[in-house]
């Protein structure tokens, strides 16, 4: 066990929640004792903004106060129960009430709806009694909720020492209808489940959704003509094309770090292979070859490497080799198979699903496949994503029967495991990077 100050505790938390042993500074502000993968959330005070609109001053803390609360890092305290429920952008808090009322950490905001909305925010260390945060934002009416999330965004690096993952987007399968005959098109929303927009007609089926780093294109699987086809989607226009035609089928589509180019499967010949296709050009290159399923490619976050899914050793397992092709090695040696690999955006940890016990599992491990970690477990989930500072993965699980598919989301040390709202059954997430 060691004592740390609850600010250290944030940082350790999102490093792992475990030390050998630390030094508590004399500037400690609260001290607090973490053992093993334990972790007590940073109480927080988050009192109303201050408004023209009270009710509007209100929904944006609650956003911000909601986002803070599913990260697992904070306990957002009742508002009812704190020294002031407006905050107070303008004037120093009386620290000595607030610690009186055990809050560690502040937050004083205020917001204008007008033709712009305006907003500023202060985040106040009560023990220090310094301010750790003071910023002004501004965004469209239309996007009046962005507002809350990137408070929320500067909130949470500012206290954890992390990038923050709240002013992003989710794309995923919505799925309704029968079981047996269900229609599935791609739908957006915001990390929280607000916003929902629906961005295919449903007309044809459309699978594995993947974001560009750029935001404004996705690739998925369309099948259109009966057999899935890689497309390319523009989410500022809606315009959509067909990668190319190679081969009977090509699926399992992953964008480059710098979106210009495309990893896609192809089975042509009874054999499945990797091919990747630069944004534009129409001969795609060739980088694995033989009689094995190769599948399910992913960048490394600086381009060189590719993880995948292969059977070349009698079973599904995960692979890397370099980014231009070439012989891989394997890195998963556990129990079962395992598939749908993908690269943390920190390049740290490798996301799969693995199917061992009579279970599926989402699992993580380093690169050189060690430290390998199962997160969560049950009947059916797969299809992790990653949210973009690399310490949250969503992932969809389906309970069987006549119920159907969810999103849900864990932290990389299996805590925090808990549903995102959606209008409709919901698979085959894809978290975009930060908005910009």
């Amino acid at each position: 066990m060691t004592l740390l100050t609850r600010r250290t505790a944030l940082k350790l938390g999102l490093a792992g929640g475990a030390l050998a042993a630390a030094s508590s500074p004399a500037s400690a502000l609260v001290q607090i004792v973490v053992s093993g993968a334990n972790f007590a959330p940073l109480p927080i005070a988050i009192p109303d903004f201050a408004s023209s609109d009270p009710s509007f001053g209100r929904e944006i803390a609650d956003i911000v106060r909601g986002n803070l609360k599913r990260s697992g890092l904070f306990a957002p305290l009742d508002p009812a129960s704190l020294p002031s429920r407006v905050g107070d952008v303008q004037n120093t808090p009386d620290f000595a009430s607030w610690r009186t009322a055990a809050v560690d950490a502040l937050v004083m905001g205020q917001v204008e709806r007008g033709g712009q909305i305006e907003s500023s925010v202060r985040v106040w260390d009560t023990q220090a009694a310094q301010q750790v945060v003071g910023k002004s934002y501004g965004t469209d009416p239309q996007s009046y909720r962005r507002i809350a999330h990137i408070v929320s965004d500067a909130i949470y690096e500012s206290l954890a020492g992390e990038t923050g993952y709240f002013d992003t987007r989710i794309v995923y399968v919505a799925e309704s209808g029968p079981k047996a005959n269900r229609t599935k098109r791609l739908a957006i929303m915001d990390q929280d489940g607000a916003n929902v927009q629906y961005i295919t007609s449903g007309k044809t089926l459309a699978l594995t959704p993947r974001f560009s780093p750029t935001q404004q294109m996705l690739t998925y699987l369309n099948f259109e003509d009966g057999n899935p086809q890689v497309y390319l989607l523009d989410l500022s226009t809606g315009n959509q094309q067909r990668l190319g035609s190679f081969g009977q089928m090509t699926f399992s589509p992953r964008f480059s770090p710098d979106g210009s180019t495309i990893a896609f499967s192809v089975e042509a010949g009874g054999t499945t292979n990797i091919y990747a296709l630069p944004i534009g050009s129409s001969r795609p290159v060739q980088l694995t070859s033989g009689a094995a399923i190769d599948t399910s490619p992913s960048y490394s976050p600086d381009g060189q490497r590719i993880v995948f899914e292969s059977d070349r050793g009698g079973s599904p397992q995960l692979y890397i080799m370099g980014a231009g092709g070439g012989g891989g090695q394997r890195i998963s040696y556990g129990e079962g198979v395992y598939s749908t690999p993908v690269w943390s955006p920190k390049g740290d940890l490798i996301a799969y699903t693995r199917q061992s016990g009579g279970q599926f599992h989402i699992g993580i491990m380093k690169p050189d496949g060690s430290g390998e970690r199962l997160l969560a477990s049950s009947f059916h989930a797969e299809g992790p994503t990653w949210a973009p500072n690399g310490r949250v993965i969503m992932f969809f699980r389906d309970p069987g029967g006549d119920d159907g598919p969810g999103l849900y989301s864990v932290d990389i040390w299996g805590r925090n495991e808990q549903q995102i709202p959606t209008e409709s059954f919901a698979s085959d997430p894809a978290w975009s990077p930060l908005r910009t």
